[in-house]
């Protein structure tokens, strides 16, 4: 069952994507918007590293003589990027106005503390507002996943990363195989494809605990349960459900994967079906550059790529969510709010999708003739990509201590891949984790 907090988000989300609109519209009427209303002043901008921020990083030019702000910018890994603004907004004192949030990480964290403006009022005022943003063209799973649990929209989304699934075509077509609708489906093709005196094997994925739990997610996703906490916030990951998720990844990885994928993270698998020596994978659409790279890369050009398939009862695509915010505590949120809307524009959202550089939110990009028409990558890559976004579901719960929780039950789920009881495991897991999630949810 969906619980009641991600359903009542998503019913926000949309709402608020058929009301703003209408209400910039209106506004629109009796106000003008200006770039160059803060000219002069100054922006302080802190996000993560990755190929995405690199490349707006490239064109903050264009901001500059778009709006006559300046900016001061700075990109800082992942992980040291959460400790640094965690850290800075419990001051009270945060060096940057605008951040870029790791949604499925700090969501609830950010959205308790209230460390992010409400841009609700920002959108709705056409002073501010450019009237291109059109945030209809958002999709409603990204704009729901910002949206907070009381309604306050404290980000907009940037860009998400869905679980798609990489397909070797080379391998397929030996052995006269079909792309997997099912999960069923998909065993059977990765049973028939594996065959370890060749070094080919018909499946490769996550085994290393933490990182594992968004492929088990990946089957849960298509049970009926498809959550991992239920309305109430109790924990629900030891249900038949869950067990049947667990079983799907054992069989899959024990029978269909390489050795040692117990130790893999993406890296590990990016590179095993770099070599061509898996028939399917299922992760991040995030990893597909690379696998098109004819220097780097033996299926460049062999690629094919597929929604994640059916479970018994749904179809969904994992997908995790950066967002763009603006301190609280800035005293430039104007500037702020300028720059996010820069930074989410058709054309930034465009070139992030024809680079490679990652899966933007907005719709549009993926129906452009222009970006399928320049980028490398094949068309059932963006029609792939545009399925996800219709059916996309987040592949973690929304909890504080998200981090402790992939260890726990990504630690059971690595022991099954060594023969451990899937059942077993996930009660054990289930049991020690619950009262830390308990206890976090009477903290909050």
């Amino acid at each position: 069952m969906m619980s009641e907090i991600t359903r009542r988000a998503a019913i926000r989300g949309a709402a608020g994507l058929l009301a703003m609109p209408a209400l910039v519209e209106r506004a629109n009427a009796q106000s003008a918007f200006d770039w160059k209303r803060f000219k002069g002043e100054r922006v302080e901008v802190s996000m993560v590293a990755n190929p995405r921020t690199t490349l707006l990083f490239q064109y903050h030019k264009e901001f500059e003589e778009l709006t006559g702000i300046r900016v001061g910018a700075e990109q800082i890994p992942e992980q040291q990027h959460r400790q640094k603004f965690a850290i800075e907004f419990a001051s009270g004192r945060p060096s940057f106005d605008v951040i870029n949030i790791s949604l499925h990480v700090n969501k609830l964290q950010v959205g308790r503390a209230k460390w992010c403006t409400d841009l609700r009022p920002l959108i709705a005022d056409a002073s501010m507002t450019a009237p291109d943003l059109d945030l209809n063209d958002f999709g409603p799973a990204a704009v729901a996943y910002s949206t907070q649990a009381d309604g306050r929209l404290d980000t907009l989304p940037l860009d998400v990363d869905h679980f798609i699934l990489y397909v070797n075509k080379d391998m397929l077509a030996a052995k006269n195989v079909a792309v997997p609708q099912t999960f069923d489906e998909l065993y059977t093709a990765a049973k028939a494809l594996t065959d370890p005196s060749k070094q080919q094997y018909g499946f490769v994925g996550r085994g290393l605990r933490n990182a594992n739990m968004v492929l088990w997610s990946s089957f849960l996703l298509g049970t009926q349960q498809r959550d991992m906490i239920d309305a109430q916030r109790k924990l629900i990951t030891d249900t038949p459900d869950a067990i049947w998720a667990g079983q799907q990844y054992q069989r899959l990885m024990r029978e269909c994967a390489p050795p040692g994928v117990n130790g893999f993270n993406w890296n590990e698998c990016q590179t095993t079906f770099m070599q061509g020596r898996a028939a399917f994978w299922i992760d991040g659409v995030g990893y597909a550059a690379p696998l098109e790279d004819p220097k780097r890369s033996r299926v460049a050009g062999k690629l094919g790529y597929a929604v994640v398939p059916a479970g018994p009862a749904h179809r969904h695509s994992a997908f995790f969510c950066t967002g763009m915010g603006i301190a609280e505590t800035s005293q430039r949120k104007g500037p702020a709010w300028l720059y996010i809307q820069w930074v989410l524009n058709k054309q930034n959202q465009l070139r992030m999708l024809t680079t490679g550089a990652g899966a933007p939110t907005r719709l549009s990009p993926y129906s452009s003739e222009e970006a399928i028409s320049k980028s490398s990558f094949p068309r059932d890559y963006f029609s792939t990509l545009a399925e996800s976004i219709r059916i996309a579901r987040p592949g973690l719960p929304e909890i504080l201590p998200v981090t402790e929780f992939r260890d726990t039950l990504g630690t059971a789920l690595t022991n099954t891949l060594g023969g451990a009881d899937v059942a077993t495991e996930l009660k054990k897991a289930t049991e020690a984790f619950r009262p830390v999630l308990e206890a976090s949810e009477k903290g909050a």
